[in-house]
């Protein structure tokens, strides 16, 4: 059992060869305290291991790096929850959520299709659904979200990996961006269902 962290990256995210033994004992700016909370989050929710790209993949190891590109789907498919966090939702409405940067983003995609369980949270770290519901339980959200990706409802309440809707997949990712360019292909191996070494 596992919790994944998806979010948009700020400044001071901490890094691998920061973590050198407890998380908690780290002072830095606001990367560390979001890294904190979600180590605490996930322990609310009774998941003892948790998975925050900004500090368990090492950026400085290529085959490290690809390995992660290539199972980044499967990591958060097989997670128990995925923790969403979006820094720029501060009250609970899909008004609030439609606008967040979150949803523009490249490598978010996946993190929106390949989890079955999946809590948002606001800004402050307090959950969007106060009985911490699953999104894709809530028929509005869905709808909500369905608006704002052009992704159909029925992939966000239950989304399989394929090559099936190829051009349905690769409109989702047009509205999408990434820092590097080459990452557009990247971030939809997973969603294809395709290994590129």
């Amino acid at each position: 059992r596992y919790a994944m962290l998806s979010h948009r990256w700020g400044k001071g995210e901490p890094l691998l060869h920061q973590i050198t033994g407890n998380a908690y004992a780290l002072k830095q700016p606001a990367g560390v305290a979001k890294l904190q909370w979600f180590l605490r989050t996930a322990a609310q929710h009774k998941i003892g291991w948790a998975w925050s790209d900004t500090c368990c993949i090492d950026k400085s190891n290529s085959r490290d790096v690809q390995q992660s590109i290539t199972t980044m789907f499967a990591w958060y498919r097989d997670s128990t929850l995925t923790i969403v966090y979006l820094a720029d939702v501060f009250k609970s409405s899909y008004d609030a959520i439609s606008r967040s940067e979150w949803f523009t983003r490249g490598w978010t995609l996946q993190e929106l299709l390949a989890p079955l369980t999946i809590h948002f949270y606001k800004a402050d770290g307090q959950p969007f659904y106060p009985d911490y519901r699953n999104f894709r339980k809530d028929s509005q959200m869905i709808h909500a979200i369905s608006n704002i990706t052009t992704i159909h409802p029925q992939y966000l309440t239950r989304f399989e990996p394929g090559m099936d809707n190829a051009r349905d997949k690769l409109k989702w990712m047009s509205f999408r961006e990434t820092t590097v360019e080459a990452d557009k292909a990247y971030c939809l191996l997973g969603i294809f269902g395709v290994v590129i070494p």
